[in-house]
């Protein structure tokens, strides 16, 4: 994938400036950057590699060059869209989804922002918000989709069942197309984040639903429950063994299935 090839699977989309890496260290350093420097909405990052990709909690995310998607988008938010500001946690899972729909496949969302396809990690969604003191300056959304097999790493790097969009397919995919697929859904869900529809639309694609999972954090004692749903604000509604509901916020937490 080059730049040439981008720019003509984008082609038509209002987005901002746009900046191709053959190889970075993270999209999302890059875009952080760029924000501060004074980037304008929509801008995007784009890399063939990354070598020091990052994760939730600054785990690595292995991006071997030609193999995935690696991008960030730079979102500089209204006052409405501020207020909804941790929706956006799920804006690129939701979209990420939406363009595997369109290939016939089908994504769940593991809570909070990580896809899954048949039960295995395919993408992470790192969203980052920067603060100019109590003022909210922009979000930095980067998406890391595995594509390719040679994007999956080894089992003993794993902390979860990973997998490749060709290995579901069973087939070929153009990461261009795939690319302009999911900030088309980006887009779209964008102008509706305050809106009942987004959040159906993301619990609807919710991961685990109606099963017992565990929630680990170090900085809280484990959490078991059934997944219920999700709350306004998108925080995780859990069904616990007591018939109460428990609302696990957004943080440093890992959710594991206890099947």
């Amino acid at each position: 994938m080059n730049e040439n090839q981008i720019h003509r699977a984008i082609s038509g989309l209002p987005l901002g400036e746009i900046r191709f890496f053959e190889r970075i260290g993270s999209t999302n350093d890059v875009a952080l950057a760029w924000a501060a420097g004074g980037a304008p909405d929509l801008s995007l990052v784009c890399a063939e590699e990354q070598i020091s990709g990052r994760g939730r909690g600054g785990r690595q995310w292995f991006t071997p060059p030609g193999a995935a998607l690696a991008f960030s988008l730079i979102l500089r938010l209204g006052k409405q869209e501020a207020a909804s500001l941790s929706r956006f946690s799920g804006l690129g899972a939701l979209a990420v989804c939406e363009a595997l729909e369109g290939l016939g496949l089908n994504p769940q969302v593991k809570w909070p922002n990580d896809v899954l396809l048949q039960r295995r990690k395919v993408c992470g969604v790192l969203a980052e918000a920067v603060w100019l003191g109590e003022e909210l300056d922009c979000v930095v959304l980067g998406v890391g989709l595995n594509v390719t097999p040679q994007a999956v790493p080894l089992a003993d790097k794993l902390a979860f069942p990973a997998t490749c969009v060709e290995a579901e397919m069973g087939s070929k995919v153009s990461r261009p197309r795939l690319l302009a697929a999911i900030l088309r859904s980006l887009l779209h869900w964008r102008g509706m984040i305050a809106e009942i529809p987004f959040l159906q639309a993301w619990e609807r694609r919710l991961a685990f639903r109606g099963e017992a999972i565990e929630i680990l954090s170090e900085y809280a004692p484990r959490r078991d429950g059934v997944v219920d749903g999700l709350e306004p604000d998108g925080s995780l509604r859990l069904l616990t063994a007591s018939g109460s509901l428990l609302t696990v916020a957004f943080g440093e937490v890992h959710l594991r299935p206890l099947v």
